[in-house]
């Protein structure tokens, strides 16, 4: 994607609404453009629970996809002060302890409802962890209710006669501040 648009885009956002800050950072990486805000206010940019990140995000994604006449919304994410950041390694660890007790049980384990992008950081880390190749993923649900299932990938080692659980919903996986 084009660094200096994104710059332009995301810079002029941030100047319309008063949000200040002193640098855009464009990194490319693999299957997306992440602008990294320096900001020495970035709770104001953050909003409450990222509400105001997200809005960022999602109009300079509409801007982005318009001026460059593209087919659909790029993979673009904003992130200020490593919130982002801190939030994607947040859900990745507790699907990793929740992968524990998939091996441990055999049962199926559902997270919490999570947003597109937060879903697809966890597909994503478990598809491409080798320390995690013995599981897979899907997604299950509706709309805000969509959640990602783990389970093994090869269910026959499940013990003799022992039936898989039903998906476990957990109220308390540590997901409650993440904004998904």
């Amino acid at each position: 994607m084009n660094e200096d648009l994104i710059k332009e885009i995301v810079g002029g956002l941030l100047t319309e609404l008063g949000l200040s800050f002193s640098d855009i950072k464009v990194v490319e990486e693999a299957d997306m453009t992440r602008a990294e805000i320096v900001s020495d206010t970035a709770s104001r940019i953050i909003g409450w629970h990222g509400e105001t990140l997200n809005s960022i995000q999602h109009l300079a994604k509409s801007i982005l996809r318009q001026k460059e006449k593209l087919d659909r919304s790029p993979f673009l994410v904003l992130d200020v002060d490593g919130y982002r950041q801190s939030q994607e390694d947040k859900v990745k660890k507790i699907a990793e302890q929740k992968a524990d007790f998939v091996r441990r049980t055999g049962s199926r384990v559902a997270l919490a409802p999570m947003s597109p992008y937060f879903r697809r950081i966890v597909h994503l880390h478990i598809a491409n962890t080798p320390e995690l190749e013995d599981l897979t993923t899907e997604s299950a649900g509706e709309g805000d209710y969509r959640q990602i299932v783990l389970k093994l990938k090869d269910e026959s080692k499940v013990q003799d006669g022992e039936e898989l659980a039903p998906v476990i919903e957990s109220t308390d996986d540590g997901l409650g501040n993440l904004d998904i």
